[in-house]
């Protein structure tokens, strides 16, 4: 008879499988699925529910509504053309200007996804109108949000420190953020020289004086996220009531139709996040990640282990959510390995399946590179053979990514800063 480990492990590939194959929502189907394993396993439903993290929901709600109204009154869109535009005929610097632009956008809040929606559609144009390599902008983009996305203020930062308070790992905010800049900022240099960023020339430019000012709702909208940052990093309020606070304030002003925002918020993603929770709490009940430990133990020694991990977050997010399925999934296990093997420093762990997982968005079958793929595809008429050249780019661009981070990571990446 099939133990209750292993029938956990294999609800949550048949999750993350039928997720990816049917496009269906992960966390709804592993909701479903916790009902299955609750009934099976004898656990009451009041206990399946109570793995359903509120808290958490509540802090990525806040944020994601707060950025929604940004997003949708187009103030950070004008933020981004006017920072670009600073870089007049000196085309070299608009990759860099576009990498550093979502990194620190990222950081301040609106997270990784949120980003990456803001500023892909706006560089795949860029990359349309300037003749600039659209994999090469698509690839900044992904890295830059994805390296400010840890910060404390963002939803992977929350949800990556969320996890690993629940393991005991504690005070991981500060080296979270310089890992994930660090180890992001790497790869970006290397793919901005080998795609040949540093030698870009090109006629079109942006000037600040064909840009249009902020508008009022869009000062309003700017200062109010201002306030959140500020209170959040120096006061240290909590992220998702602070969010709130200053959305409510927005929507009172009326700087953008508060319908229209809810709308925007990114339902499915948060269903996702907290859906997989339920589920994963059952698997940790059962033995399912102490299972899963054992097993990637048995192919580890202590110098290979963060390597290994790295790489099998990257494989699991090529079809699965980064934030949603491969952190919840793989920092649980953190403790069981070190347990069994020692000889690792489990930030270091926690910090390489996080930022690799999210340097394999770059892929075309992620939310990065498939956004980066439609939206080159509208700006520059792009169809056919040259799509699918496009495509094969990008997930080579992805799968480099993660086995060059991967080899760092061995090499000790995530412990330089530690």
């Amino acid at each position: 008879m099939m133990s209750m480990e292993i029938f956990s492990l294999l609800l949550l590939l048949a999750a993350i499988a039928l997720g990816f194959l049917r496009r269906m929502n992960t966390g709804l189907l592993s909701i479903a699925f916790a009902l299955v394993l609750g009934h099976a396993a004898g656990i009451p439903d009041k206990a399946v529910i109570a793995g359903f993290n509120s808290s958490l929901f509540l802090i990525l709600l806040g944020v994601t509504y707060l950025f929604s109204i940004a997003q949708l009154n187009g103030s950070l869109a004008l933020l981004a053309e006017k920072v670009v535009a600073l870089t007049g005929r000196r085309t070299a610097l608009v990759p860099v200007v576009i990498y550093f632009f979502s990194t620190v956008l990222s950081a301040l809040g609106p997270g990784t996804v949120p980003t990456i929606a803001i500023m892909m559609v706006f560089s795949m144009t860029l990359a349309a109108e300037m003749k600039i390599s659209p994999v090469m902008l698509a690839a900044l983009v992904v890295l830059g949000s994805s390296g400010g996305g840890i910060s404390p203020l963002a939803a992977t930062g929350i949800i990556a420190k969320n996890l690993c308070e629940q393991i005991g790992i504690l005070d991981v905010e500060k080296i979270f953020l310089l890992n994930g800049v660090l180890s992001m900022t790497v790869y970006a240099a290397v793919v901005y020289i080998v795609l040949g960023g540093w030698k870009l020339r090109s006629e079109h430019t942006i000037s600040l004086s064909e840009l249009p000012a902020f508008n009022r709702n869009q000062k309003i909208t700017l200062a109010g996220i201002s306030v959140m940052v500020v209170l959040v990093m120096f006061f240290h309020f909590n992220v998702g009531l602070t969010s709130f606070f200053v959305a409510a304030v927005l929507s009172f002003l009326r700087v953008a139709d508060e319908a229209e925002a809810l709308k925007k918020v990114p339902w499915g993603t948060l269903l996702l996040i907290g859906g997989v929770s339920v589920l994963m709490n059952l698997i940790i009940k059962l033995g399912g990640i102490e299972l899963l430990a054992e097993t990637l133990a048995s192919i580890m020694t202590p110098s290979t282990s963060t390597a290994i991990m790295g790489i099998t977050a990257g494989c699991m997010s090529w079809c699965s959510s980064s934030s949603g399925v491969v952190m919840p999934t793989l920092i649980p296990a953190i403790p069981d390995l070190f347990a069994k093997l020692g000889g690792f420093n489990e930030i270091e762990m926690a910090t390489a399946v996080s930022m690799i997982s999210h340097c394999a968005g770059i892929s075309p079958l992620s939310t990065g590179g498939g956004l980066a793929l439609a939206a080159y595809s509208a700006s520059a008429k792009v169809f056919g053979n040259d799509l699918q050249k496009l495509f094969v780019q990008l997930f080579a661009v992805s799968a480099c990514g993660v086995f060059f981070l991967s080899f760092l990571a061995w090499l000790g990446l995530f412990r330089w800063l530690l």
